[in-house]
């Protein structure tokens, strides 16, 4: 079922993006070679709790890090460790969330370590477009499926693997809430958005295959073929004349 958040909910929700946001630009500043997958989690989890929030993804489910730092072909779930050095030409996902008195923000930014090769800058551009291609059918009387297939379809070009087992979701009280928003699909199914509906919009895209596994750990997923995978995510509610951004620095 599919909640209309009140205006209460949205602010406790926007101050829990705004909590996140700041972490993600102050851990963004560490991601350099040399660095440990498992100090930025470190720095994440204590920035979150100084200005007084609570790592969401810390023990989801058995999850042990505050920030899923996923590299190179890992698509979604890294575990932070200390054993993970980051390196010149690669590529990390920070993804998580932050729960501020009960309600929580979600997203995700892959980003450059260094300098890397022009095929994965663009696959990151392009990845990050369709986040926004999605997000301008986030409006009043659209479908679910209206976002999913706008990112589909500026994706689908560049001949690059859309994940079809992880989606974007809905979100509030709790971290994943309905509806599901995959990245891929027709236009106008899934539910109607209304204003008030808290979203999640993730694309997730590889430098090759679609097909991904899910390693022995149970969490790090990579891509079948290695090659590199990226991620944008913002979470949004859905206004009377079209949609906000709350886990950005500024309204766009």
């Amino acid at each position: 079922m599919i909640q209309i958040k009140s205006s209460r909910e949205i602010e406790l929700m926007r101050q829990a993006g705004q909590i996140l946001e700041a972490t993600r630009q102050e851990v963004s500043k560490h991601i350099k070679p040399g660095i440990t997958t498992y100090q930025l989690d470190q720095l994440a989890e204590n920035f979150i709790r100084n200005l007084g929030g609570t790592p969401s993804f810390k023990g989801y489910n058995g999850f042990p890090g505050s920030l899923c730092t996923s590299v190179n072909e890992v698509v979604v779930h890294g575990i932070p460790s200390k054993k993970k050095v980051l390196k010149a030409g690669d590529i990390i996902t920070l993804d998580f969330g932050v729960n501020f008195k009960g309600y929580h923000a979600d997203s995700a930014t892959t980003y450059p370590v260094g300098e890397i090769r022009d095929d994965i800058k663009q696959l990151l551009k392009v990845t990050e477009e369709a986040l926004y291609k999605g997000l301008a059918l986030a409006k009043p009387g659209q479908h679910v499926s209206d976002i999913s297939h706008a990112i589909e379809t500026y994706v689908k070009p560049y001949g690059y693997g859309i994940v079809e087992e992880f989606t974007g979701h809905g979100i509030g009280h709790e971290l994943h809430e309905d509806p599901y928003v995959p990245n891929f699909g027709k236009a106008g199914l899934g539910a109607v958005l209304k204003p008030g509906m808290t979203l999640c919009v993730e694309p997730m895209v590889n430098l090759g295959t679609k097909h991904v596994k899910v390693l022995r750990d149970n969490w790090t997923t990579i891509t079948t073929d290695r090659k590199p995978s990226a991620h944008f995510e913002h979470m949004i509610v859905i206004t009377e004349t079209g949609y906000e951004i709350l886990t950005a620095a500024t309204k766009e």
